[in-house]
C-alpha cells in the first residue's frame, strides 16, 4: 500500500491549509537535497512534495480522501468525488493563464526560477536564499497540468535468516485489490529486518501519461528456531559434551551460510560465548557482524555401563565443586 499522505506530512486528516503549509515548510527545509546530503533525502523529499501537492489542492484532496491511493485513476470531474472537487476545479480556472505564464500549475512554482512559490511558499525564503534549482526540478514533476507520477507503494516480504544472510534471486507474488502481481527480486546479502528494497516503476499507475511510482518491499525476517539476531550479530547455541568442554575441542557448527568450525578452549563452561569474527550478517557497506556460539554442556540421558563407571571414577578422584565461590 502507498504510504498515507497525512502521515507523510505528520498532520491530522482534518488539517487546514495553513497546517499543511507549515508541515511542508518544516519538512522541506529538513529533507531538500540541496540542504540534506543523505542519499535517501531526495526520495524522502519527493514523497513529502507529492503528499503536499495532493493535499494542498481541494479537488485532489477530496478524491484522495474518498478513494485513497487509487485516486489518480478517478477523473477530476467525477461527480462522486465530493464537494471539494468543484472547488478545486474553480481554483485552477481562477488562476488560469496568469499562473501558467509564470510557470504555474498547482502550487504556482516558478518554472526555472529558484525563487518561485509553491502553494504560497516562497522557495528562496524556504531555503534561506541559497538558490538551488533542484527544488524546482523536483517540484515541477508534480504539476497536475502535466504528467503526474504514480504513487509509491509498499508491501512486506518475509525472509528466513538463511535467505537474508545469503541473498540472491527470489520470485514473489503480492496480492492487492487489483489482483495478484509477481516479481523477480534480487535480495542483497545481509539484508536487515525493516530494510526496504526498491523496485523502480512497479508502484501506482501515473496520471496523464506520468511514470509509474516505485514499489518498496519492507523486509521482515521470520523468527528462527536456532539463530537469534542482534543487529548484524548472530547468536546460536553450541551443544558440547562434558569432555569436549573440559578438555577442549574443535567442533562443527552450522551457521546460516553453511558449516563453520569452532575452537573450544579447555575448561569451557555453559553460557560462555565463543566469538567467530565476521561470520554474522554480511554488510555491503561496512563491517559484517559476528557470530557468537553460546556453549550448552549436554550429558547423556542414559549412561552405558562403562560410561557410568568412568563418571563414578571421576567423581571419586575430583575435588571440583561447581557451587564453590572459588571455581
Amino acid at each position: 500500500m502507498a504510504r498515507n499522505y497525512y502521515e507523510v506530512l505528520g498532520v491530522d486528516r482534518n488539517a487546514s491549509a495553513d497546517e499543511l503549509q507549515r508541515a511542508f515548510r518544516s519538512l522541506a527545509r529538513k529533507y531538500h537535497p540541496d540542504v540534506n546530503k543523505d542519499p535517501s533525502a531526495e526520495e524522502q523529499f519527493k514523497e513529502i512534495n507529492e503528499a503536499y501537492h495532493v493535499l494542498a489542492d481541494p479537488g485532489t484532496r477530496a478524491r484522495y480522501d474518498r478513494f485513497g491511493p487509487e485516486f489518480r485513476q478517478i477523473p477530476e470531474d467525477y461527480a462522486g468525488a465530493g464537494a471539494g472537487a468543484g472547488a478545486g476545479r474553480q481554483g485552477r480556472s481562477a488562476r488560469g493563464g496568469a499562473g501558467r505564464r509564470a510557470g504555474g500549475g498547482p502550487g504556482g512554482a516558478s518554472r526555472g526560477h529558484p525563487g518561485g512559490t509553491a502553494g504560497g511558499i516562497n522557495i528562496e525564503d524556504l531555503l534561506g536564499g541559497m538558490g538551488g534549482g533542484g527544488f524546482d526540478s523536483i517540484f515541477d514533476s508534480f504539476r497536475s497540468d502535466g504528467p503526474m507520477p504514480g504513487a509509491d507503494q509498499q508491501a512486506e516480504v518475509e525472509l528466513t535468516v538463511e535467505e537474508a544472510y545469503t541473498g540472491g534471486k527470489r520470485h514473489i507474488t503480492l496480492s492487492s485489490g487489483a489482483g495478484e502481481r509477481s516479481y523477480d527480486v534480487t535480495i542483497p546479502p545481509g539484508v536487515m529486518d525493516g530494510q526496504r528494497i526498491r523496485l523502480a516503476g512497479q508502484g501506482g499507475q501515473g496520471g496523464q501519461g506520468g511514470d509509474r511510482g516505485d514499489l518498496y518491499l519492507v523486509v521482515r525476517i521470520k523468527p528462527h528456531p536456532r539463530f537469534r539476531l542482534d543487529g548484524r550479530d548472530i547468536h546460536v547455541d553450541l551443544p558440547l559434551a562434558p569432555w569436549e568442554a573440559a578438555l577442549g575441542a574443535t567442533v562443527p557448527l552450522m551457521g546460516p551460510g553453511g558449516e563453520l568450525k569452532v575452537t573450544v578452549p579447555a575448561g569451557t563452561s555453559s553460557g560462555r560465548q565463543l566469538r567467530l569474527a565476521g561470520e554474522g550478517m554480511p554488510n555491503r557497506r561496512g563491517k559484517p557482524g559476528d557470530l557468537y556460539a553460546v556453549v550448552q554442556i549436554m550429558v547423556p540421558k542414559k549412561l552405558k555401563k562403562r560410561e557410568r563407571e568412568l563418571f563414578e571414577e571421576l567423581a571419586s578422584v575430583s575435588d571440583f565443586d561447581p557451587r564453590s565461590q572459588k571455581r
